[in-house]
Parts: structure tokens; C-alpha cells; sequence
């Protein structure tokens, strides 16, 4: 298990705390500058942080109060960067070698090459391979120290998309192979919520939120997170409270002048009248192009469509709430059959379950936001 705790006010704020089991892979979120590899950089000895503690099971490899420091090349580690850092000079072969622990032959290297799908590439130097096939000899060298912790850092940004579908399939089948923790820092959310079993929030150099990567972006603590994770509507609104917790509640969209009632449930935890953020994922969103018989069904004009390959964004804007927008992915296909274009009423149907309503101390000045 590996446990960390990292505080510091600068040069690079940190606040920071990492935990990930045997087995499990966690990946740090967040923006760049967030202190993500910063992070990364600690837990592997590169970066002394000022207080803090690290450790990998029953092994201290820092304890600011303690004084204990364990050097970078006494660390079991594996870190794979996401430019390779190979020796140019090196062949593929002679680079997974160096790391070898000592007394290890070069059968040894050569096999690690051969689960990467890198067999007769060997004698190659990194000039001589793609970037994928660089990567593959990265991490073939970050396994052959036989580390106790897997640290990848942006690994598979510097590839293609194809190049870095194979590099994920590749993570998979080293996941069943071996019963590492694997620290993994991405600044996207798809790979995050594709490989992580937790996914870890990180901004300024603090740890927002942490958890399954679906409760994160579905449930997430505060507007920032909801920011950092892609939700693109945190709107405002007044809760009112149900007569008893777990039953339907009143979430008010707007304010009484203004707004769309929805329901939602009630988590006994706020005060009838609160008001309060909310947000609501695109998995729990659907559209109609015909009035739903469902609660929370709501009538909207299109307001502006965005089209990016397969997929086509939709602004939509509620009818009885026109300053405020919702905005929904769906499949070009699915918006070429419903004949989607700017100006076409829909009717977006709102799950219950998937509305996350967050307090805020006061109501905001623009309730419609």
C-alpha cells in the first residue's frame, strides 16, 4: 500500500494525499500546474517536499520528522515519462538492461521485450523505433527494476490515438500480470475514467476530491471539481426540503420570479430553502423530440450545435428559463436521425438520481447562473 502525505507552501505549493493499493491504479486529475507531477516527483524521490511522510507498506521512505530520506535509486520504483527519457546512444536491449537488479541476465531484459510486443526490435536505438515503440522499451525498463510501485507520468500523451489505444490495452494485460500500485498523472479525463479504478482531484497543489472516477464526475464536492471535470453546467437554484429524508424533494431552477421546478431526492442534509449549486451529467440526461411522460422533463430550444467527428454538442436553452443553457453530447448519427438543428424544440428529460446539489453559504447575485 502506498501512503502519502505531502505538505509544503512553496516553491511548489503541495497539500497533497496519495494512497493506492497492490493492484489498484490511481490516476492524479488536474489542470497543468496543479501539482500533479510534482507529486509524482516526491513519492519517487526526485522532489524533497518540506513536511510530509511516504511509504510503500511497512517501508519509510520519508518522514520529514524523522529525518528519513531514502534516495531515488534506493526506491523499488518504475517511472515512465512521457518523453521516453531513453539513453539515444543505447540500443532498445541495452536500455532495459541498465535496470536490471544486479545478477539478472539478459534473458531477462529480452523478455520484458518480448511482452511488449518488442521482439526483433531489440538491437534498435530510439531513433530507430516510433513513439509507441519507444514507450513500449520505457516501460519494459521501468519493470525491469522488479519495482514495488508503477509511476507513470503523462505516459501516453506524446503518441498517436491508435498508438495510444495499444499502449491501454498493453497497461490492461500488465494489470493482470502483476499486483503493483500504479500511480498514473493525465490531464485527460477519458483515459482517467477508461483505466482508474480512483481518480484523484488535484488543484493548487491540494487534493479536492478522490474516489471512484464515476461518483467524482457524477457527485463532485464543490463547484471547482465540478469545473475540473468536465461538467460544463453548474447551475444555481433553492432546495426545499422533503417532508421526510429519501423521499422527493423540490429543487427550484431560478428563484420565484423565474424558474423550473424539479424533483429530486432528499439526503436529509440540507435546510429547507438552502440555496445551492447543482450540477447533472450527460449519462443522465435524455432527449426527446416529443413531450416525455416522466418527471423533470424539460422543453428547450436549440440554441447552437457544435459538431467534432462522431460527436455533436447541443446548447440548449429552457424555454421557461431562457437565460440559462444545458449542454449535451450526442452521436452525429443520433442527431442526423432526429434531424437536430439550431432553433428545434427538444425535451430533455432529467434523472432525478443524477442531479448532485452542493450548498453555498449565500445566494449568488445572478440566480441563473
Amino acid at each position: 500500500m502506498l501512503q502519502a502525505l505531502l505538505h509544503q507552501t512553496g516553491p511548489i505549493p503541495l497539500h497533497a494525499r496519495i494512497d493506492c493499493a497492490p493492484g489498484e491504479l490511481l490516476a492524479l486529475v488536474g489542470p497543468s500546474g496543479s501539482g500533479k507531477t510534482s507529486a509524482l516527483r516526491a513519492i519517487a524521490g526526485l522532489l524533497r517536499v518540506a513536511q510530509g511522510r511516504i511509504s510503500l507498506g511497512d517501508t519509510v521512505w520519508f518522514d520529514a520528522e524523522r529525518g528519513v530520506n531514502v534516495p531515488a535509486e534506493q526506491r523499488p520504483v518504475g517511472m515512465v515519462f512521457q518523453h521516453y527519457a531513453l539513453f539515444p546512444h543505447l540500443s532498445a536491449l541495452q536500455n532495459v538492461q541498465l535496470a536490471l537488479p544486479d545478477g539478472e541476465s539478459v534473458e531477462s531484459a529480452m523478455q520484458l521485450l518480448v511482452d511488449m510486443q518488442l521482439e526483433g526490435l531489440a538491437r534498435r536505438r530510439p531513433h530507430e523505433l516510433s513513439g509507441g515503440q519507444r514507450q513500449r522499451v520505457a516501460l519494459a525498463r521501468a519493470l525491469a527494476r522488479r519495482p514495488g510501485l508503477l509511476l507513470l507520468d503523462e505516459a501516453f500523451s506524446a503518441v498517436d490515438q491508435p498508438t495510444r489505444q495499444s499502449l491501454y490495452d498493453e497497461l490492461i494485460k500488465l494489470r493482470e500480470q502483476v499486483q503493483l500500485p500504479i500511480v498514473m498523472v493525465t490531464h485527460d479525463l477519458r483515459e482517467a475514467r477508461l483505466l482508474a479504478d480512483r481518480i484523484s482531484i488535484l488543484d493548487g497543489g491540494t487534493t479536492l476530491q478522490d474516489g471512484q472516477p464515476e461518483r467524482v464526475m457524477s457527485q463532485p464536492r464543490n463547484a471547482r471539481v465540478a469545473a475540473l471535470v468536465g461538467l460544463r453546467d453548474i447551475h444555481l437554484g433553492v432546495f426545499h426540503s422533503a417532508s421526510a429524508p429519501g423521499t422527493m424533494a423540490r429543487l427550484r431552477w431560478g428563484d420565484a420570479s423565474a424558474g423550473i421546478d424539479l424533483v429530486t431526492f432528499d439526503k436529509g442534509r440540507l435546510e429547507d430553502g438552502a440555496h445551492v449549486r447543482w450540477v447533472v451529467s450527460g449519462e443522465h440526461v435524455q432527449l426527446h423530440v416529443e413531450p416525455a411522460a416522466a418527471p423533470n422533463t424539460v422543453r428547450c430550444a436549440v440554441h447552437d450545435m457544435r459538431r467534432l467527428g462522431e460527436i455533436v454538442t447541443l446548447q440548449c436553452r429552457p424555454v421557461e428559463l431562457p437565460q440559462a443553457r444545458l449542454h449535451l453530447d450526442v452521436t452525429t448519427r443520433f442527431a442526423r436521425l432526429l434531424n437536430l438543428q439550431a432553433g428545434a424544440t427538444v425535451f430533455l428529460e432529467i434523472d432525478p438520481q443524477g442531479i448532485h446539489i452542493m450548498p453555498v453559504k449565500r445566494a449568488m447575485l445572478d440566480p441563473l447562473a
